[in-house]
């Protein structure tokens, strides 16, 4: 789950991300109008969290931007405690949720949680495709009812595959939502190959069948 953290507040930022990673999403930061913009409009995420507040812009600006270019991703706004006004003008835009500050950490990490189940998991806690089961609050993938022991990006990957699936994904795409944002100045990408690869073996070791089709030269379609 790869989610962009827009708030100015530098050492709330940090918390929030190291926070977040420590439950295992991959958080990418945009400390201004300016870096939020340029993020919003080069990559993709799961989850945008945005604090209206910022340098350089009205927060609820960029979520015209959002809802553009990463509609699909949920959206969980950070507001002042008295902003009621800003709340309901975000929410009006198709926010999918707020939180005032101050917050504790445990809370955010539950609406973030929640809100994913929503927008991705069809508000379950488990994705299923055929054989293949992954309990998202768990972090377990079970194939034919036997546990499958993955790697974080091999997780991370077949996760991004089953939200996505039936759908042609690049490799570029899939090294940014397993790697982060920096990943994208790679020289290449052959690197998510020898990953696929051990993932279909894996799979395959639990009778599974192989989903994963390689489209050459473009990247990969997770379906029947």
């Amino acid at each position: 789950m790869k989610i962009l953290i827009i708030e100015d507040e530098k050492d709330l930022v940090e918390t929030m991300k190291n926070y977040l990673g420590s439950e295992g999403f991959l958080c990418e930061k945009a400390t201004s109008w300016f870096e939020a913009e340029d993020s919003l409009s080069v990559y993709n995420y799961d989850i945008i969290i945005l604090d209206l507040t910022l340098p350089g812009g009205d927060g609820l600006d960029l979520i015209k931007l959002i809802k553009e270019r990463n509609k699909d991703a949920g959206l969980l706004i950070v507001s002042a405690k008295n902003s009621i006004d800003d709340k309901i003008k975000g929410l009006d835009m198709g926010a999918d949720d707020y939180i005032s500050k101050p917050f504790h950490l445990a809370e955010l990490n539950s609406r973030i949680k929640s809100l994913a189940r929503r927008r991705h998991y069809e508000g379950s806690n488990e994705i299923v495709f055929n054989e293949i089961k992954i309990n998202v609050e768990s972090n377990e993938v079970s194939v034919n009812g036997e546990k499958l022991d993955l790697t974080k990006k091999e997780y991370d990957i077949l996760l991004y595959f089953m939200v996505n699936r039936n759908e042609l994904i690049t490799r570029e795409s899939i090294a940014e939502h397993a790697w982060g944002d920096s990943i994208s100045y790679a020289d290449n990408f052959d690197f998510v190959y020898s990953h696929i690869k051990n993932l279909r073996k894996k799979i395959g070791l639990k009778k599974g069948k192989n989903y994963l089709h390689n489209f050459y030269g473009i990247g990969y379609k997770f379906s029947d």
